[in-house]
């Protein structure tokens, strides 16, 4: 089951406008039954203002009066209805700066073990331009004598099933379990 957003507030809101027992609002909101109570009381969360889950569309009134006629039964967070419009291949991700020094290295890793990826799906992958894949392909880069060929998933720039998506899409196969392993030794 999901946690509703801001459980305190919505369980004083529950316990303001709704004769739901203590233990149906400790089971919707992930909290003890005693701290429940205890809100009821005014021994804890003084002064918070109640979140309705009605509103928030985390509840239906109707879900409500079911469970207000039976205490034995549990309230069940509603499905959003909404469609989910991220691709996990293509999220936007931060970088840290202790990381971004890294990108090349991965580039040089991918441009010598993964040939038939494309500039914009490296791009994509690591997160860099493709005037720095050139750069590094071409070693014009302003670091190339330091830059090392290292595994981009061991770098933390890409998961391995990123990696392998970038791959098959590219119309390759997974990157195979010897050249993973030869990256893993090519570590510091």
């Amino acid at each position: 089951m999901m946690q509703p957003l801001m459980p305190k507030a919505t369980a004083v809101w529950l316990i303001d406008n709704t004769v739901l027992t203590f233990e149906q609002i400790a089971n919707f909101c992930e909290l003890h039954k005693l701290e429940v109570q205890a809100i009821a009381d005014g021994e804890v969360s003084v002064g918070i203002n109640g979140f309705d889950p009605v509103l928030n569309g985390q509840l239906t009134r109707a879900e409500i009066e079911r469970c207000e006629k039976d205490p034995k039964t549990r309230l069940t967070v509603t499905q959003s209805v909404l469609p989910k419009f991220f691709d996990p291949i293509y999220r936007p991700k931060y970088v840290p700066r202790a990381k971004r020094g890294d990108k090349p290295d991965a580039i040089a890793w991918l441009l010598k073990h993964v040939e038939h990826l494309k500039d914009a799906q490296i791009a994509k992958l690591i997160g860099t331009t493709k005037d720095t894949i050139n750069k590094v392909r071409d070693r014009t880069h302003w670091n190339a004598n330091n830059i090392e060929a290292r595994h981009p998933v061991f770098l933390g720039l890409c998961t391995q099933r990123d990696l392998d998506a970038a791959i098959e899409k590219a119309g390759g196969n997974k990157v195979p379990p010897e050249q993973q392993l030869a990256s893993i030794s090519e570590l510091p």
